[in-house]
């Protein structure tokens, strides 16, 4: 492709991607397709020789597209959000056209630097503690599994606990400590580190599914007086299920007196603390030795995009930094060389689109748009609390609403969750509204996430109105 064929289908792309966003709704918000029905459509075997570009185009159009869940639609109310905007997709362009090695000082000074400083300015805007180091990391799951490793690495340093070094080899048993409703990923972490899923003790939760202080401060006590080694603690700010808080300044005040490490993990409900009146959800905040949150999630920004963050700058390179030879520089004394502050080398330059969108929305633009959506996840929960149908199954902190149908007289609890199943399975079958369920206390409950960042009050009602004319 010459650079005038690419000057050609770029202007082409431009259009169909603003002719995109600008009829998103026009689409089912996840395909009415069969696992397969893609695969089918494509060859088995490679192409032997270069294709036209429009051909390929056309076929990503009647091929790919029809097979794609549209996460930036306004129905879009499953999971969490994975947020967009033209900004963001703005400077995603320009990073795949300059297409750089970011992974320390010298492959790239503007991309080392922009990342330090739009960590500092994330910092300053959610009131983290002005002394923490931010580095962008690819997601939160990756971001924990540096906090467990590093916690892992600088055990009791005193005592050379260094696995790095010595592996496992006649080493003492660690114990990580979450609450039953902290995300799968924490599990995986701690298999991937060598710890094992054994030794991830799992603390019983509140009311409202938030971490009990006083049953981890147990578990701990028992696992010393057993002969464990307590080394870390993950408590969340917004768990996935329910978007439930824990309690991190008393979960960070045991972690003290037990000299164990505590990972905050506000992968998606960090971005409220943009907002200063819920930065209470962070009371206790500076007890912590290490946070993630994800801009990509709430945030307006491109999925990759991770802001991860920690007390010990030292611990952390302690545990990643490896210096071949190929890759010394005069310079690695006084730069960030970020390749040293997590698992892989290679790096994207992903802080210029989390540049580009704090600068064309400013904090009070996106301040806005998240009380928008806080407050559109409070209008649908007093729909449903008048209507008198359904039972609100999770304090509504920020925009999730945890719903479920009462239990008619006769029901059993196999039946009411059938019937809530069958709900959900209505509404996405329409092709209008895509949500998903958990199970809380043993409930099917219905998930509905106001956070895509075009979502507006009509959308809501509009999902009441179908879930009424549904019963």
């Amino acid at each position: 492709m010459t650079t005038s064929d690419f000057r050609q289908y770029a202007h082409q792309l431009v259009d169909w991607m603003a002719d995109y966003l600008e009829n998103i709704e026009q689409y089912p918000v996840k395909p009415n397709v069969q696992p397969g029905d893609i695969l089918r459509q494509l060859p088995a075997k490679p192409p032997t020789v270069g294709e036209n570009f429009q051909q390929i185009f056309t076929d990503f159009q009647q091929i790919i597209l029809p097979g794609m869940t549209h996460w930036q639609h306004p129905g879009f109310m499953a999971y969490f959000p994975a947020n967009s905007s033209p900004p963001s997709v703005l400077a995603e362009m320009l990073t795949a056209t300059m297409a750089a090695q970011c992974m320390i000082w010298q492959t790239s000074p503007a991309a080392a630097e922009l990342e330090e400083r739009v960590m500092q300015w994330l910092a300053q805007s959610c009131g983290l503690p002005a002394e923490w180091h931010g580095v962008i990391q690819d997601t939160a799951s990756t971001a924990t599994l540096c906090a467990i490793l590093t916690a892992r690495e600088n055990y009791d340093i005193a005592q050379l606990c260094r696995i790095n070094q010595k592996g496992f080899s006649g080493q003492p048993v660690f114990r990580v400590y979450c609450s039953s409703e902290t995300h799968s990923s924490i599990e995986k972490a701690v298999r991937i580190a060598g710890i094992g899923s054994e030794n991830l003790i799992k603390v019983a939760t509140d009311k409202n599914f938030a971490m009990q202080p006083q049953a981890l401060a147990e578990k701990i006590a028992q696992d010393r007086a057993a002969g464990y080694l307590p080394l870390c603690v993950v408590a969340t700010i917004g768990t996935t299920s329910s978007m439930a808080i824990d309690p991190i300044e008393a979960i960070g005040n045991i972690c003290k007196e037990n000299q164990v490490w505590l990972h905050v993990d506000a992968a998606y409900a960090g971005t409220a603390l943009l907002l200063p009146e819920y930065r209470y959800m962070a009371a206790g905040l500076p007890l912590a030795d290490s946070y993630v949150f994800n801009p990509h999630k709430w945030m307006l920004t491109n999925f990759d995009c991770t802001a991860y963050y920690v007390k010990d700058k030292a611990a952390l390179l302690r545990t990643f930094e490896i210096m071949p030879e190929y890759l010394k520089t005069p310079l690695d004394k006084i730069v960030n060389n970020y390749r040293d502050w997590g698992i892989p080398l290679g790096r994207r330059f992903r802080a210029l689109k989390l540049w580009f969108v704090l600068r064309s929305y400013g904090l009070e633009g996106i301040q806005a748009i998240l009380r928008h959506h806080m407050a559109l996840a409070k209008q649908f929960e007093q729909w449903l609390l008048t209507d008198g149908r359904f039972e609100i199954m999770a304090p509504v902190n920020l925009n999730l609403v945890c719903f479920s149908l009462k239990p008619a007289p006769g029901d059993t609890p196999e039946s009411i969750n059938q019937k809530n199943s069958d709900l959900m399975a209505a509404i996405n079958q329409t092709g209008r509204y895509f949500l998903t369920h958990t199970k809380l206390n043993g409930r099917y409950t219905i998930r509905a996430v106001f956070g895509q960042v075009n979502v507006e009050e009509r959308h809501v009602a509009g999902l009441w109105e179908l879930i009424c004319s549904l019963l």
